[in-house]
């Protein structure tokens, strides 16, 4: 990176918390569990009549037996009329991040649209030098198939925490379909803390808790793609790792996640170190504050 960063350049730890999107507030009961644009009410008052819609506040108030049938109707009707996008067929939960309760089973995609709280896990693969200090950076591109961030740079290994898995088990699970990496080989990662992410996106709001990782890989290891996700990698030294990260080529996620990294491993110059400090510490979340249970 230059030696200063200039006004002009992308801000990934902004850009993680900026929000301008006119929603309101979704509760489950007296929950709220995240947010729905006021450009959509109209929508939900024709096809989901049992929701309580007001200018205010958007309620749902079925048992919980029910909701995840009803929540999962009104999401087939979303992506057909073309309100969701990039349909998964992969069942996340609905979180309360307050009490750490499951309310309900949703579609994936439609997290973003109801702007409700999501679990990622990313993983910093790095080369280390004989000291044990990193050295290089795996770096990921994404497949130009991919239904979110095309050709965007990402983490070696980055991905969703579905129902039923800890982010752990999502990291095991990812870093095999993304990278070729085998179970035991994931042994060796650390956890670094969760960072958050709370953003308008394109197809709504994502409210997303981090889960980092740092994994060191031996020179001789290199990762090999399974699942089509990933179109190429490659391995960077600090400064093209900091011109990545400030170049809106790589995703918000990836970028936070690795200029994390970058902070923590002394890849930040001195003159920045403090204020991307400071800026970290707002999205870093504690253990005592993430209740969640799979």
């Amino acid at each position: 990176m230059s030696a200063a960063r200039t006004s002009s350049q992308f801000d990934p730890l902004e850009a993680a918390q900026r929000r301008h999107q006119d929603r309101v507030p979704w509760w489950v009961n007296h929950s709220q569990v995240g947010s729905v644009a006021r450009a959509h009410l109209p929508w939900l008052r024709e096809y989901a009549p049992w929701l309580v819609c007001t200018d205010e506040a958007v309620i749902l108030r079925l048992p919980e037996p029910e909701r995840s049938e009803a929540l999962n109707a009104v999401h087939r009707q979303l992506r057909d009329h073309g309100l969701l996008v990039g349909w998964r067929d992969e069942i996340f939960p609905l979180w309360d991040a307050h009490t750490g309760a499951v309310l309900a089973h949703i579609e994936r995609s439609a997290a973003r649209f109801w702007g409700s709280l999501t679990r990622g896990a990313h993983c910093n693969g790095y080369v280390a030098n004989a000291q044990g200090r990193p050295e290089r950076l795996w770096v990921a591109r994404r497949s130009p198939h991919k239904s979110t961030d095309p050709l965007c740079l990402d983490n070696l290994v980055g991905g969703g925490v579905p129902l039923g898995q800890t982010p752990r088990e999502a990291l095991v699970r990812e870093a095999w379909e993304e990278a070729g990496l085998l179970p035991e080989q994931l042994s060796a990662a650390t956890a670094h803390g969760i960072l958050e992410m709370h953003r308008d996106v394109s197809e709504g709001r994502q409210w997303e808790w981090l889960y980092t990782f740092d994994l060191p890989l031996s020179p001789q290891v290199h990762p090999r793609n399974q699942d089509g996700e990933v179109m190429e990698f490659t391995c960077v030294g600090p400064t093209q790792l900091l011109e990545m990260i400030y170049s809106a080529e790589m995703t918000v996620d990836a970028a936070v996640v690795s200029l994390d990294f970058a902070h923590r491993h002394g890849w930040v110059p001195e003159h920045l170190r403090a204020e991307i400090s400071t800026q970290l510490a707002q999205l870093l979340r504690t253990p005592a504050c993430t209740p969640l249970r799979a």
